[in-house]
């Protein structure tokens, strides 16, 4: 095992990660009349995507949005890492927010040409992941099968823009500055804008949100995970949940034991355990085999320990 480096990605890298598995976030411009810029802000959540490493954003025709950046190009925007399904009410009962990326820069619209390029880019995305899907074992096309393909995947949750009623300005978003807040108190750190530029998104980035609730809906997933804590981390989980994912490896919620309280009674407590693979997942079908792996693998130490007694 290499040092802590080696384990996790860099900030850099989970801020692409970040704008590379959603496809929503929160727009904000100065608002603006027909006598100037004012000094308040507003705030809507657009839907974008991201091409050569920007965000390319959606804002209906009729969003304050489009008159605010006439007067004034400047803005902001935010994106969160996803918690989909039941995993976003058990991070509310423990009061944790999800780490997010908050960009400041020019929010310009695109003439006729560049719309056209970028609705091109749009379709691609969408295409890419049907692909993408298709082309999985039984074992990877399963686990994303078993996640809510409404609250989880790009493509059906972009493909309005396309072939929806509504209409829409698009804009490039062109960064000024970059900051990662992370999910442990809020904590920022600003990214070097060329460390951004030159950092790239996990192969698995897009169907991290698929990945992640498909495993949580799992029973059979969920009890895998308690026997990593055990196996691995020495760590007795009654409960488990998968709670991020990258090319490096996964983090997992597990319930255990906090205190004995006087009566007998057991107080529990959800923490965060970081599972490390032995080689880098490069895309979600080796995701998927090198989770099995670890499966197959923790069985096979249970049963050896079992063997022993």
């Amino acid at each position: 095992m290499k040092g802590n480096k080696a384990k996790l990605l860099t900030l850099a890298e989970k801020c692409k990660n970040i704008l590379a598995s959603n496809w929503k976030g929160h727009l904000n411009t100065i608002k603006a009349d027909a006598k100037g810029s004012k000094e308040g802000i507003y705030t809507s959540k657009v839907k974008y995507i991201i091409r050569r490493g920007k965000p390319y954003i959606w804002v209906p025709e009729k969003d304050l949005h489009n008159v605010n950046t006439v007067i004034d190009e400047r803005g902001s925007f935010a994106v969160a890492n996803q918690f989909p399904g039941h995993l976003a009410t058990l991070l509310k009962s423990m009061k944790k927010l999800p780490a997010r990326v908050a960009l400041t820069g020019d929010v310009v619209p695109l003439k006729d040409e560049k719309v056209r390029s970028v609705l091109k880019s749009l379709e691609e995305v969408i295409l890419s992941e049907q692909k993408a899907i298709s082309q999985l074992s039984y074992t990877a096309s399963g686990v994303l099968s078993s996640s809510n393909h409404i609250l989880t995947s790009q493509s059906e949750n972009l493909k309005d823009l396309l072939n929806g009623d509504e209409n829409y300005v698009v804009y490039k978003f062109t960064p000024r500055s970059c900051m990662f807040i992370d999910g442990h108190g809020g904590r920022s750190h600003e990214i070097d804008l060329e460390d951004l530029e030159t950092s790239k998104a996990d192969a698995l980035a897009p169907f991290s949100a698929k990945l992640i609730d498909g495993i949580n809906q799992s029973g059979s997933r969920c009890r895998a995970l308690m026997l990593f804590c055990l196996i691995y981390l020495n760590a007795k989980a009654k409960d488990a949940r998968m709670l991020s994912i990258d090319r490096k490896g996964f983090d997992v919620l597990g319930k255990v034991a906090k205190q004995v309280k006087e009566d007998g009674k057991v107080d529990s407590e959800w923490k965060e355990f970081r599972f490390i693979f032995k080689e880098e997942a490069e895309d979600v079908e080796s995701f998927c085999r090198l989770l099995v792996e670890m499966e197959e693998e923790a069985v096979k130490k249970v049963s050896s320990y079992s063997g022993l007694g």
